[in-house]
């Protein structure tokens, strides 16, 4: 992923009714640590890697990178969205110049089914919004993960393709902060 040009970074959090979305700290590695070890996390993207070597690598302030928020409930990490430009291989062309933004999250497995993906995730598309106005962010996940299929479902996003990569069906679908005309 690359940055997203001209959006000032950090932005003041975000708070929803429920959650912060904010710039990762010291305190969030150990959070980092456990969200890329839970081999129910890696189920859909590609495998967990082990602890220790998580331990190893993820450095003191994990994350901290333009376009990368992490997930806070009552002070404490449950996951991470993260909203770039996609690289130049992965282009779409979903818009003319081919340089759209794209969705992505993961949030620990004790945070799934309480409605945090979708509050998050609805959080972070109107600041883009905001910061954007009137640029699409695309979503890729496969379709065997219903969770996340009903997420995009629920945001707004609308199906462009299905494809086979990474052995699997994968579903790739846009999301417009401007009405359809």
């Amino acid at each position: 992923m690359t940055e997203l040009g001209r959006v000032a970074w950090p932005p003041a959090p975000i708070r929803t009714e429920r959650l912060v979305l904010r710039e990762s700290e010291v305190r969030d590695r150990a959070g980092f640590v456990e969200l890329f070890a839970s081999p129910e996390v890696g189920a859909y993207t590609g495998g967990s890697r082990p602890r220790d070597e998580l331990e190893r690598l993820v450095p003191e302030v994990p994350g901290r990178r333009r376009g990368l928020f992490v997930i806070e409930l009552g002070g404490t990490m449950i996951g991470v969205i993260e909203l770039n430009r996609r690289d130049a291989e992965r282009r779409s062309k979903v818009r003319p110049d081919a340089g759209e933004a794209e969705l992505g999250y993961l949030l620990l497995p004790e945070a799934w089914g309480h409605g945090y993906a979708a509050e998050a995730c609805a959080a972070a598309l109107g600041w883009f919004a905001d910061a954007l106005p009137g640029e699409p962010v695309v979503l890729a996940t496969r379709t065997a993960n219903e969770r996340s299929m009903r997420l995009a479902a629920k945001l707004g996003f609308s199906e462009v393709r299905r494809y086979v990569e990474y052995g699997a069906e994968q579903w790739f679908g846009v999301w417009s902060s401007v009405p359809p005309r």
